[in-house]
């Protein structure tokens, strides 16, 4: 049966684009439009839809504003936000993610880009991968569930004390997730963490300032030549590859442009992979909600010649279960948790300073 979603825009062209392109996948149907907020909030109230892909500048009642709407009424739906490539528009659309949309895909500027393949692409990507789940998206967590953990591998690490790095990666749904594990991190966490999440460049800068502002760790989109400190947390940014290189007694990132890895740039294999050669005396690997299956060949190779305890969020809480079930199956995760356990975890085996 064909999923049925609901596409709002003002503009009339550029909602007959999304149209078209999501009724060209037999596994949706456009059932109706909206040209603002308020014409969405009606249709939304009368009629059930699977998702909604939801523009987020418009007349009368903008995304953001029918998002906080729904948000206070308590009325769900599984959004997808059409977003600008703009300063601006990276801020708004980390505030959408924060209110509930699940992802976003980067609108194009005119007609004749939007028609083009990269843009359906990324939109029928996105629509496949939070529809195909098989649990209903909730932008709130429940506060208490049950943490599941393998049988064969270490509950904590036996490391004790030394120096570690925390190296996490996530996607789809990894946004709204960091805002309920990075928050949670002491200040004085014994190590210092570098982060993927995969992003446009420009959207990574505008999700790490938010959450050094929600955090007391401090959280910075990764620069070319950082030297990585206990209580840091560092984002590669959107467009490059993050390296993480032993100068010394430190570490330092490098940030790479060579061409993406399964599409992907950053990629967390490459992250993972750069680990290898570290002086770290153990790697804290932390996989969060995403689709595909990006980390678990770098998280692999790593465990080849390096000392890690690695962490994979549950099913219960993904988004998307993808990244998260992908190392699951390898075989080498220690301790499978939900959301809200995250934090915890990793302090239980990094400590505090």
């Amino acid at each position: 049966m064909k999923k049925n979603i609901l596409v709002v825009d003002d503009s009339a062209l550029m909602r007959r684009v999304i149209c078209d392109i999501i009724n060209s996948d037999e596994s949706f149907q456009v059932v109706d439009t909206g040209r603002d907020g308020i014409d969405a909030y009606e249709k939304i109230k009368a009629n059930k839809y699977d998702a909604m892909v939801l523009d987020i500048n418009m007349p009368r009642m903008d995304g953001l504003e029918l998002l906080k709407k729904l948000q206070s009424e308590k009325i769900e739906i599984l959004t997808i936000m059409a977003s600008t490539l703009t300063v601006e528009g990276s801020k708004e659309t980390i505030e959408a993610l924060e209110l509930g949309a699940v992802d976003f895909v980067t609108k194009p500027g005119n007609i004749i880009e939007a028609k083009g393949e990269d843009f359906s692409t990324s939109l029928l990507k996105v629509l496949n991968a939070v529809l195909r789940t098989t649990k209903i998206y909730r932008p709130s967590f429940p506060k208490t569930l049950v943490t599941r953990t393998t049988s064969t591998l270490p509950q904590k690490s036996d490391v004790k004390g030394g120096n570690k790095l925390i190296a996490l990666a996530c996607s789809t749904g990894g946004p709204k997730s960091l805002q309920s594990v990075i928050p949670l991190l002491p200040e004085k966490m014994d190590a210092p963490m570098v982060l993927v999440q995969h992003m446009p460049a420009g959207f990574t800068k505008s999700m790490a300032d938010r959450l050094n502002e929600l955090s007391k760790v401090n959280v910075k989109e990764a620069e070319d030549g950082d030297v990585l400190q206990k209580g840091w947390v560092y984002v590669a940014p959107g467009g490059k590859h993050m390296k993480i290189i032993r100068n010394g007694a430190t570490h330092k990132v490098r940030l790479e442009e060579t061409p993406p890895i399964g599409g992907l740039r950053p990629c967390a294999d490459i992250m993972y992979k750069s680990l290898t050669d570290s002086g770290f005396d153990e790697i804290v690997c932390v996989v969060l909600t995403g689709m595909g299956a990006d980390g678990t060949e770098g998280i692999l190779e790593l465990k080849k010649g390096k000392k890690i305890f690695t962490i994979s969020q549950d099913e219960a809480t993904c988004v998307v279960y993808g990244m998260p079930r992908a190392i699951a199956e390898s075989g080498v995760v220690n301790k499978v948790v939900s959301l809200n356990d995250v934090a915890s975890t990793i302090i239980t085996n990094v400590g505090v300073q």
